[in-house]
């Protein structure tokens, strides 16, 4: 086993990012990065875009590897910690990315001994400008805890949270960029109908989400007072919030933001 190693169980867009990122910040170099996936184009992707190796099995890959990350989708956790646990040992260290999978699920399932952490990043990984949030399990060391987080900041900003908050992040900034292309996707559709074209409807909606993340992430008031100040009484901003008000935009999206929290709580107790 190389100590050194770190092995990605799936050759997904997370997979991706996360080794794009590694190598791209000269974390660590493609010599020690290794992946396995049943789906053998995944693999040969990422090995002729990255120069990364390829481990015929998942459980070859445990054996050469210290540092696992389980890129798999959580409704295929079951099945690769039933392959993978008469190889997982106290000498590894696994980061699972599976949605709503408890570490004391997991623990359960491979062993109460393995260190074990859980994260929650997001597709914004893709151009490492991700968000993730990390929760350690009870055998993870120090050194371990900076593992993990320096494979994670390799494609964004890093959080370490209580496990117990896990379902509200990946409710709230795992899901999130699905409900940020939902509202650009409307906006989009609304320049057209107000009569803008398609390309010009849609540069402007992007850089309007740009800027105002970038001023939101750059000034020291409150998002609320920001978008005060783009709100003049009897202005046209004052008229597009009354309609959204009227319409229960905001308690639309919180209703969205709970069910979405309800349903990660519901992917760990089914892999129970």
């Amino acid at each position: 086993m190389q100590r050194n190693a770190i092995g990605f169980i799936g050759a997904g867009n997370m997979a991706g990012a996360l080794i794009k990122g590694l190598l791209d910040s000269r974390t660590y170099p493609a010599q020690v990065l290794f992946v396995s996936d049943r789906r053998k184009e995944a693999v040969a992707y990422l090995m002729n875009s990255y120069g990364i190796s390829s481990c015929e099995s998942n459980i070859s890959l445990i054996d050469k590897c210290s540092t696992v990350v389980l890129a798999v989708k959580p409704q295929n956790m079951r099945e690769v910690m039933e392959e993978i646990k008469d190889h997982v040992g106290s000498e590894h260290f696994l980061i699972s990315i599976a949605a709503g999978i408890p570490l004391r699920m997991i623990g359960s399932a491979i062993g109460e001994s393995v260190a074990i952490a859980r994260v929650m990043p997001n597709t914004p990984a893709l151009v490492q400008r991700g968000i993730s949030a990390i929760a350690f399990g009870p055998n993870v060391s120090e050194k371990m805890m900076g593992l993990a987080e320096s494979i994670f900041a390799a494609v964004g900003k890093t959080l370490v949270v209580s496990e117990s908050m896990m379902n509200a992040v990946t409710a709230l900034s795992g899901s999130g960029p699905g409900y940020i292309f939902y509202l650009m996707e409307c906006m989009i559709r609304a320049g057209i109908e107000v009569g803008l074209a398609k390309d010009v409807s849609r540069e402007l909606v992007i850089e309007t989400f740009l800027g105002s993340a970038h001023l939101a992430r750059n000034s020291d008031k409150p998002v609320s007072k920001l978008r005060e100040m783009v709100t003049s009484p009897g202005g046209t901003t004052a008229a597009a919030l009354s309609v959204m008000e009227k319409r229960d935009v905001p308690e639309a999206l919180v209703a969205a933001i709970k069910a979405a929290t309800i349903r990660a709580k519901e992917l760990g107790e089914s892999f129970s």
